[in-house]
């Protein structure tokens, strides 16, 4: 049986299980409504335990502030405080930690001594000085408001690079430490725009450029302007979601249609330097149905990103409803999550943050704040990743072996244990776990520390054998060729005769 289908048979095996937990199936209280999962080496999926069960689900009802209405952006601030553009009803809701406790609501606010409000925000973030910044995105700006003073406002941006007559619709933002405001605008494929603390457009950043092959070039030739215009794949791409992490590097998820990268990790010159993993995949889902349209055919649809701490990142997956969490090596770490009616499923998910040991997306259908909670496993699993980042790979090969009690299959424990007894120095040690987690790059590195180990502790051994074996060569070959000189007289004497 080929890999190929293999593949083929494991998504089969993993539509069967999702649709039989559809909304229509009855489950006990302590029952999961999802399946979690990982990939393996050889990208087949690997069931898991559930790294985080259902949470709270909240509603405008549950914080006594009216139903949400179409929330489509979510923040979680240095001090736990959660942040949610509730973008149907134009405004802005602060909570607090425990997320049943409404700080204030945000619906008007003063503007230059005038009385202004929102119209649809999508995006939310908060920087270190506790100022909000808001995608007021039919606006057409962005305000930064301290408590409901606007101190800054950036709209109508103009440059070259803009062309004439551009719109600014701005959907995401985020803030780095230096006050540099980045903006996700709708119909911007050049990237993500930037602007300087004082609200000037300073140009585009992580712009993803799609290669074109010789042969796409050929046939787009002789395609119609329609089928062209149907070709999005020859066009940049466009980036969906923001976040940033403490060192100032900004997480970006994208739309991925090929699958693979979904995420970028981008520098302060706005290079990609994102980590990609064994298998080389940040992209969600790696195994989809091929055969027919389906909620199951093509790549996950990535439409947010929040930064998780110590490395660790999260994608959230609009077309399955699901959550995937990597670390700061780009192995994915945990998925869980799905679409449908119970609890801790989605039916439109829009936005995820991330407060402690819970995830928080939110969902523009059901209107919900929904929340994740982690198990054992997945606890285990962030500290194992946690102590790693850290450098305490003590701590972490301890930590690494908990998660195998309950989980011997998942080769990224495997492959943690291997990495901290490289670190230590122990390559033969190292090399049987990396063996296990099928890490071939660093096994490749404890081998060959091994072996020139292994030769420099032998070396006297080594040397002794070889010299030897030359004077032997030596020797033999002497005795060889007197043997055959004797021969050599012996015979011509007698031919002489």
């Amino acid at each position: 049986m080929n890999r190929k289908l293999l593949r083929i048979i494991s998504t089969i095996i993993l539509i069967i299980i999702v649709v039989t937990a559809s909304p229509l199936g009855v489950y006990a209280a302590d029952t999961v409504p999802y399946d979690s999962y990982t990939y393996d080496y050889w990208e087949y999926i690997v069931f898991t335990p559930a790294p985080y069960i259902p949470g709270e689900t909240i509603s405008g009802a549950t914080l006594g502030i009216g139903a949400l209405n179409d929330p489509q952006g979510i923040f979680v601030a240095h001090d736990d405080s959660v942040y949610v553009a509730d973008t149907g009803n134009n405004r802005i809701i602060i909570l607090e930690p425990d997320l049943f406790t409404v700080r204030s609501v945000i619906t008007t606010f003063n503007n230059n001594g005038s009385s202004d409000s929102f119209n649809r925000p999508r995006g939310v973030t908060v920087d270190t000085n506790g100022i909000v910044y808001i995608a007021d995105t039919e606006n057409r700006r962005v305000i930064a408001l301290d408590g409901t003073e606007v101190i800054r406002v950036i709209e109508n941006p103009q440059s070259e690079m803009l062309g004439e007559g551009f719109d600014f619709v701005p959907l995401k933002v985020t803030v780095d430490f230096a006050g540099r405001v980045f903006v996700i605008a709708r119909n911007m494929f050049q990237g993500i725009m930037t602007f300087n603390a004082e609200g000037d457009f300073i140009g585009f950043y992580g712009t993803i450029n799609v290669s074109i092959t010789l042969w796409q070039r050929f046939w787009r030739a002789l395609s119609t302007q329609e089928q062209r215009a149907r070709q999005h794949l020859f066009i940049p791409t466009e980036f969906t979601g923001l976040d940033v992490d403490p060192a100032g590097f900004v997480y970006a998820s994208n739309i991925d249609r090929a699958g693979e990268q979904a995420v970028r990790r981008l520098n302060p010159n706005g290079e990609d330097v994102l980590r990609r993993g064994e298998n080389e995949h940040v992209g969600g889902d790696i195994l989809t149905w091929p055969m027919h349209p389906s909620p199951f055919s093509g790549p996950s649809n990535i439409i947010d990103v929040t930064y998780r701490g110590n490395g660790m990142y999260s994608l959230l997956d609009s077309r399955r409803g699901r959550i995937f969490t990597y670390d700061h090596e780009g192995n994915l770490l945990y998925v869980f999550g799905g679409m449908g009616q119970q609890a801790g499923t989605f039916r439109q998910p829009t936005a995820i943050a991330a407060q402690e040991n819970r995830v928080i997306a939110l969902d523009a259908v059901r209107n919900e704040i929904i929340t994740f909670s982690n198990t054992l496993y997945g606890e285990l699993i962030n500290k194992a990743v946690s102590l790693r980042y850290d450098g305490d790979e003590a701590l972490a090969v301890e930590t690494w072996r908990e998660v195998l009690k309950l989980n011997e299959n998942f080769e990224l424990a495997n492959a943690g244990i291997g990495k901290a007894y490289l670190a230590a120095g122990d390559n033969r040690t190292a090399m049987h776990y990396l063996r296990l987690g099928m890490d071939r790059h660093h096994y490749s590195i404890a081998f060959r520390r091994w072996r020139n180990d292994l030769l420099k502790d032998n070396i006297g051994w080594i040397l002794t054998f070889a010299v030897g074996g030359i004077f032997g060569y030596v020797v033999v070959r002497s005795v060889v060729r007197r043997r055959r000189g004797n021969t050599d007289v012996d015979e011509g004497g007698a031919f002489d005769a």
